[in-house]
């Protein structure tokens, strides 16, 4: 019931027989329909049917021993039922799942371009890539030194400069970021993801010959070494709904633990932490005051208004409506942003009726909508609620899957 419930879109499913992995396919859609099933499988002699249903897509067939995966993992052989596997176990053995036909990506011998670069890449093998960098293990966890680096030339890219730098550039900027965001006990060595992050297929690294040991910092300064992002990935993380998606799956993969508000704040992403846009702030006692001049989104009011109408200011989420001592109240909350960076537009497709509580933990990604309208708890990705919608309110699922991907449900 666990791997049931906690199934997503964008999952990739392992077929398992004869104690072998046969094949992979990725989720496209979930369903949760008994007639359907009833009708595609019939019942058992309990009335009972298969209804919990997945569309796959992305089918890979391939032969490999699943005894070493599942050992790795801790999981009984022969294998018995379905199993959840979640994202950090995940990382640790997925290129044990691969087809031996299907060769590896190696990087050219000149050294001067990334694995990348030397196939297109696409959508889908960026976010695999993403989910699967191959960090160093210190005790139970791995080195944030490569996810760090790939949040710092991400915030680049978004504010519009060059992927390539020069390695004396990358050392003034990560470094001070792997000191502070990195483990406690892990060293600050900004050559490491320099170099290593090749082996992503993400990545481009020019100037340096070779594929051997990592370069020393002198070596790669007098080379004039740079490096960046591959040119691929760039044109993928340059659209805002991939690059939302990207840093969501980034921040729930490696930051668990992490002040993921202050990191993206530092690498010039602050306004990705949350659903609207704004980038929060903290701090407590008195303070000093200054006039400021701000320009802010002009919001429809009418619209706003027309939405509270619609659901008679009751919460699409829990249902409940907040009384106020002549009325009632509840808030208009926008999907996707309509500030920066996330541009969302303001109209009625791109508006949710929620009380208080739920505009807050939908802003600060607590909860999401899943493609079944089911509202989902980001921390466990338990059903909390399912999403009440009206007759005439048409919502625009491309902005529920923008949120989804800033919640790193990708």
């Amino acid at each position: 019931m666990t791997a049931l419930r906690e199934r997503r879109v964008g999952d990739e499913v392992l077929f398992y027989a004869r104690k072998r992995f046969v094949a992979k396919a990725r989720i496209l859609g979930l369903l949760h329909n008994r007639p359907l099933a009833k009708e595609i499988w019939g019942v058992d002699e309990n009335q009972k049917t298969w209804e919990h249903m997945m569309a796959l897509g992305d089918v890979v067939e391939f032969d490999v021993s699943a005894e070493p995966i599942l050992e790795g993992l801790s999981i009984p052989v022969p294998l018995r039922s379905l199993t959840l596997v979640h994202a950090e176990e995940r990382r640790r053995f997925l290129h044990l799942a691969t087809s031996p036909s299907q060769p590896e990506r190696t990087a050219p011998s000149t050294g001067t371009r990334g694995p990348g670069d030397q196939a297109a890449l696409v959508r889908d093998d960026l976010f695999r890539a993403l989910a699967s960098l191959k960090t160093h293990i210190k005790g139970q966890r791995p080195s944030r030194h490569k996810p760090i680096t790939l949040l710092w030339a991400i915030g680049r890219l978004t504010r519009g400069e060059e992927r390539m730098v020069e390695w004396e550039t990358f050392k003034a900027e990560v470094a001070p970021l792997l000191k502070e965001f990195g483990h406690p006990d892990s060293r600050v060595t900004p050559e490491y993801p320099f170099w290593h992050l090749r082996s992503s297929g993400l990545w481009s690294v020019e100037g340096v010959v070779g594929q051997g040991a990592t370069p020393t910092p002198s070596q790669l300064a007098s080379s004039r070494a740079r490096a960046g992002l591959g040119k691929d990935a760039a044109a993928i993380l340059r659209r805002s709904l991939s690059r939302a998606e990207a840093i969501g799956l980034l921040c729930s993969t490696y930051f668990a633990d992490a002040d993921r508000d202050r990191l993206l704040e530092r690498v010039g992403l602050a306004g990705y932490t949350s659903a609207s846009g704004e980038i929060p702030t903290g701090g407590s006692g008195t303070v000093k005051r200054r006039r400021v001049t701000s320009s802010q989104p002009d919001r429809d009011q009418r619209l706003v208004e027309h939405i509270k109408m619609m659901y008679k200011h009751e919460c699409q989420v829990c249902g409940s409506r907040v009384e106020t001592r002549y009325s009632h109240y509840s808030e208009a909350a926008h999907i996707r942003g309509i500030g920066k960076p996330h541009d969302g537009p303001d109209e009625l497709s791109n508006l949710l009726c929620l009380c208080p509580n739920h505009h807050v933990e939908f802003d600060r990604l607590a909860i999401y909508i899943d493609e079944d309208w089911s509202v989902r708890r980001n921390s466990t990705g338990d059903v909390a609620f399912e999403l009440r919608r009206h007759a005439d309110h048409v919502i625009d699922e491309e902005h529920l899957r923008y949120h989804r991907g800033l919640c790193g449900r990708v």
